[in-house]
């Protein structure tokens, strides 16, 4: 049998230090921070860029499971606001005559109705995107606001299709858009300025009270009458008119209206109020958020 020798020998505790300092440690310094956030309302653009691929991720993944095992697919991107548009044209254009700005009430109201659909389902989705989102959450960190923005980005998908179903309409009505076409992704952006804003707001509230799922459909019930899907803001009373500009998507709606048919063109400062309430609705919720984030793990 072989018997085994150990050699023990005295090794100074500088060459100890030496040998310890040699490892990964040594020879890679480069330490990452992970820092919670400042409460601060300022979004860290690098940081989002870095995870740009991660948001494409939670998009494709939102945009499948949303139509996965149902039978019309996709089809319910464009059916929705069809139904909904000839509902409204059976209750308000021909029972209650509503006014249309010389336009056929169906295609009046379906034009408002690209714009607001986007914006619900971006608020649906946003809002409850940290909380339908725990198990990633607790166990990886990535920016957090990557939710919210993922799902306002996501019903930009349905707004596609149904968008180029309303070029049909027209064609149908013999309405024709002018170059005010072009202009229309800023009323659009003006929407998902405002949704994601909100969403922010209330995705962080639905973290510790879970009022939020009850909250969204009743006002969701009552959003279009106060955003003039049904009928023009211009036939109302001017100072009735400046209450409902508060609301970014009266704006919006008339925006679209104004750049797809060639409807009156909003009114200029109430438009820049509306745009001011959804900047200002943006950064409040973003400050909110940001302040509400590093409890979000131990709350959820």
């Amino acid at each position: 049998m072989t018997e085994t020798q150990l050699t023990v020998r005295d090794v100074p505790a500088e060459d100890v230090a030496e040998e310890a300092l040699s490892g990964p440690e040594r020879r890679d310094d480069r330490i990452s921070v992970v820092k919670p956030a400042s409460g601060r309302p300022t979004l860290d653009l690098r940081e989002l860029w870095a995870y740009r691929e991660l948001l494409v991720i939670f998009v494709w993944r939102d945009v499948k499971v949303r139509y996965k095992q149902t039978f019309l697919g996709i089809t319910w991107a464009v059916l929705q606001p069809l139904v909904t548009m000839l509902v409204y044209t059976l209750v308000f254009g021909r029972y209650a005559e509503f006014p249309s700005q010389n336009l056929a009430y169906p295609i009046f109201t379906y034009v408002a109705l690209l714009p607001w659909g986007y914006f619900a389902a971006s608020l649906s989705g946003s809002s409850g995107s940290i909380v339908g989102n725990r198990a990633v959450m607790t166990k990886v960190y990535f920016p957090r606001v990557l939710l919210p923005l993922a799902a306002v980005v996501t019903p930009a998908v349905d707004f596609t299709l149904a968008f180029l179903v309303g070029f049909g309409l027209m064609a149908y009505f013999d309405v024709w858009p002018s170059i005010t076409l072009l202009l229309t992704p800023l009323f659009l952006l003006l929407a998902a300025v405002a949704a994601v804003g909100v969403g922010f707001f209330l995705s962080a509230v639905n973290v510790r009270y879970r009022d939020v799922p009850y909250l969204i459909p009743f006002f969701l019930s009552i959003g279009p009458f106060l955003s003039g899907v049904m009928y023009p803001i211009a036939d109302l009373p001017e100072h009735w008119q400046w209450v409902l500009a508060l609301n970014p998507m009266t704006g919006v709606i008339a925006g679209f209206r104004w750049a797809l048919l060639d409807a009156p063109a909003p009114d200029l400062g109430q438009l820049a109020v509306g745009i001011a309430v959804a900047v200002a609705v943006f950064v409040v919720g973003l400050a909110y958020f940001k302040r509400s984030e590093p409890r979000f793990a131990d709350t959820i």
